[in-house]
């Protein structure tokens, strides 16, 4: 199934303005934003949705009361998605909204949406980056560091779930949906990508028992990874709380900083993510700090060459 990857995000909260100021000070670009909510997008026009938790037109919540109430996957086009309505169709309900989409629920119990997808094309320059030794990638006088650089997360990158039984959620996605298991964590569960994408995953799953069903974080990708550290600074500055970062994982390679939110989950700025076709052979092992990530900084505050950084 020609499932490219999840197009959106939908949360249901108490605090709307509180969610709907972190999205646009985490630096997505606000759609139609009231005191009912807004919608949030990257450059591609993947997007986070705020709504009222009160909101009827949202699908009930998990009984855990997670604020996601819908991950809405993009498809390549109508045929994928007449695919998986007939493919879902044959043991749960699947229902047929006015704007084409469709819902159902996976396995777990998680509300999933399907939809043409609503990305835009993205034309990206190179990363730019002076290595001795390297073809010259960055002109003479050309300056890498800008102050002023205007910098928003150009697409929805992954989203990780809370489940009870990571082998039962894992079949759904690979058997139904035809997802593909990347690496894994044995004591945890299976990094995922949907078979229209090489991103190493765009969704992970953690065992943990049934009373923390829901979601521990979903990220954007920025374009690189000096964007990440320069969006994530910005971000703490504005009084946002560093939760896990900047470093690096090793299974994914990619760049991580992840931040508190209003949402009750974790947000997270990734870049440079591993890319994987089905010739790869996933690793597994157990997860632990060494498994886990390559490094990990704690920052301190701004301080001139000769000062104490304490």
């Amino acid at each position: 199934m020609n499932i490219l990857g999840p197009d959106g995000l939908v949360f249901g909260v108490d605090n709307v303005a509180a969610c709907n100021q972190y999205l646009t000070d985490y630096g997505l670009i606000p759609r139609d934003v009231s005191a009912q909510g807004g919608r949030f997008e990257g450059l591609d026009g993947t997007y986070v949705e705020i709504r009222r938790a009160d909101d009827p037109s949202l699908p009930p919540a998990l009984p855990t009361g997670s604020t996601l109430r819908k991950t809405i996957y993009g498809v390549a086009d109508a045929a994928t998605l007449e695919q998986i309505a007939e493919e879902l169709g044959r043991d749960r309900e699947v229902k047929r909204l006015d704007d084409g989409s469709i819902e159902t629920l996976d396995d777990m119990g998680f509300a999933l949406g399907f939809q043409v997808s609503i990305r835009r094309p993205l034309e990206a320059a190179d990363e730019i980056v002076n290595c001795p030794g390297a073809r010259q990638n960055r002109g003479v006088n050309v300056i890498g560091a800008a102050v002023d650089k205007d910098i928003v997360p150009v697409t929805l990158s992954h989203v990780v779930y809370f489940v009870p039984d990571q082998h039962k959620a894992e079949a759904f996605y690979v058997e139904r949906l035809g997802f593909r298991v990347a690496d894994r964590f044995t004591n945890l569960g299976p990094f995922l990508r949907p078979a229209g994408t090489l991103d190493h995953h765009t969704l992970f799953m953690v065992h943990t028992p049934p009373h923390m069903q829901g979601v521990e974080h979903f990220t954007f990708h920025m374009a690189n990874p000096s964007d990440l550290l320069q969006a994530g600074k910005r971000f703490q500055d504005k009084g946002y709380e560093s939760f896990w970062g900047p470093g690096r994982h090793i299974f994914g390679s990619n760049w991580f900083w992840y931040f508190n939110s209003p949402m009750g989950v974790h947000v997270e700025y990734d870049a440079d993510m591993d890319l994987h076709d089905d010739s790869w052979e996933p690793r597994a092992c157990e997860s632990s700090e060494d498994a886990s990530q390559i490094f990990n900084f704690t920052l301190v505050d701004n301080w001139m060459p000769g000062g104490d950084p304490h």
